[in-house]
């Protein structure tokens, strides 16, 4: 199967994919004298409620800046924005208690992931219940943790930028940070320590399980929608699925071929997409531990023994669209490809030189994704109207796991369609 490095087939089989459209690009400042260690961008993150957007800025800097007038000096000012300086809008959404301003954060040391936690449910929670998403005002609290290169982890009040609690227990890296999307703020943890934390926020930061069972590094964590389950995962071709009602280990899922380094639910919790330096992304069937789709980076893929020899093909992140329908991956080879989840090859792509970590915003328009240098670079998604077929499935599978769904009375297309198996 030969091809291009796009990822698309040489011989013009197919179309070649569309180049993604710039929206924007938040440049870190930089000084003569900064060394370029430690100006990494290792992690943006927008807030559940789409408010902020935060990125490490490298120096043991974060920023936070509100997305809205992030987006709306795109289009006043162009795609090119230095450091913007954006304060809360008057009136409007300004007179609300929590308006948006800028904030800059000093860690304290250098930053390697990012978290926002909210006390109000995700809407994406897999939930039935319409009271359980409601506001209750006065008690939203939208908070972000920082993972540093010393182990601790600092939670910050978004709104005021005050430093809220210091947790220390990890005795490396924290390399990455997922709160619990049903509004417990319940956070984890993942390190180079080998170990997966789990804190409960709303008692003061206190550290309820240490979850062990990777042999090295741990690069990355997730929660599915309905946060029941976590997915971690690591150096040496570990990707673990743990239950977090039990704190206990449900399965591990074989078939990388390297280190994975990132992963994520689909919004329905139906699939997973992990990341490796084995070129691939995987999007599996977490439930049964099948993998359903491969996306190469490199064609023809390489053999497992040279699995790791592909430098400059190494995939660092992964992120699941907000539709359920699209994947974004980030490559050493200077490219950001938009996959569909039924189609082999990408339908975008975009030049990035040096990316290291990329995710969607809140409603899934934009994909942002932070680079070596400090700087976060912004692309249009692919916009589809989605199939009223593919709406009903992300319905039955956010409350329904796919033991419910292959005995449900249904004709045998149906039901592979149900478990995206078509």
């Amino acid at each position: 199967r030969g091809g291009s490095p796009h990822g698309s087939p040489a011989h013009g089989s197919l179309c070649p994919p569309a180049r993604s459209r710039t929206v924007g690009e938040l440049l870190a400042p930089t000084s003569p004298f900064d060394k370029k260690c430690g100006r990494e961008n290792w992690t943006v993150a927008f807030a559940p409620d789409g408010s902020y957007l935060a990125w490490s800025q490298g120096h043991r800097i974060v920023k936070l800046v509100p997305w809205a007038q992030c987006l709306n000096n795109f289009l006043l000012h162009g795609t090119k924005n230095g450091s913007p300086g954006v304060g809360p809008r008057q009136g409007g959404e300004g007179a609300q208690r929590n308006k948006p301003c800028e904030h800059v954060l000093d860690c304290g040391d250098i930053v390697w992931s990012l978290a926002f936690g909210s006390s109000v449910p995700d809407k994406q929670s897999r939930c039935v219940n319409v009271e359980w998403h409601r506001f209750k005002f006065g008690q939203d609290q939208l908070l972000l943790a920082t993972g540093l290169s010393n182990g601790r982890i600092k939670i910050w009040d978004v709104y005021t930028g005050k430093l809220l609690l210091n947790l220390m227990d990890h005795t490396e890296v924290v390399r990455d940070l997922t709160f619990a999307p049903d509004g417990s703020l319940i956070l984890v943890s993942a390190s180079r320590d080998k170990t997966l934390r789990v804190w409960d926020l709303k008692d003061d930061g206190n550290m309820m399980k240490v979850l062990r069972g990777h042999p090295n590094w741990v690069y990355g964590c997730a929660f599915s929608p309905d946060s029941s389950i976590l997915c971690s995962v690591g150096a040496s071709k570990a990707v673990f699925l743990w239950d977090m009602d039990k704190y206990s280990m449900l399965r591990k899922l074989e078939g990388h071929h390297n280190d994975v380094v990132a992963c994520e639910f689909s919004p329905d919790g139906a699939l997973l997409a992990t990341a490796s330096y084995d070129t691939r992304v995987y999007v599996w069937d977490p439930h049964i531990g099948v993998i359903l789709r491969e996306f190469g980076h490199l064609f023809p893929p390489p053999t497992p023994i040279f699995a790791g020899g592909a430098n400059d093909r190494w995939v660092r992140s992964v992120c699941f669209s907000h539709d359920g329908l699209h994947v974004a991956s980030l490559a050493d080879d200077k490219m950001v490809r938009f996959w569909r989840i039924d189609e082999e090859y990408p339908v975008q792509v975009a030049p990035l030189n040096n990316g290291l970590c990329c995710t969607f915003s809140t409603d899934g328009s934009v994909l942002a994704a932070g680079t070596q240098d400090g700087s976060v670079y912004f692309w249009a998604s692919p916009r589809q109207v989605c199939s009223l077929q593919h709406l009903c499935r992300l319905a039955i599978r956010r409350v329904m796991p796919t033991s419910l769904v292959r005995n449900l009375p249904l004709p045998c297309k149906v039901l592979e369609f149900l478990c995206y198996q078509v």
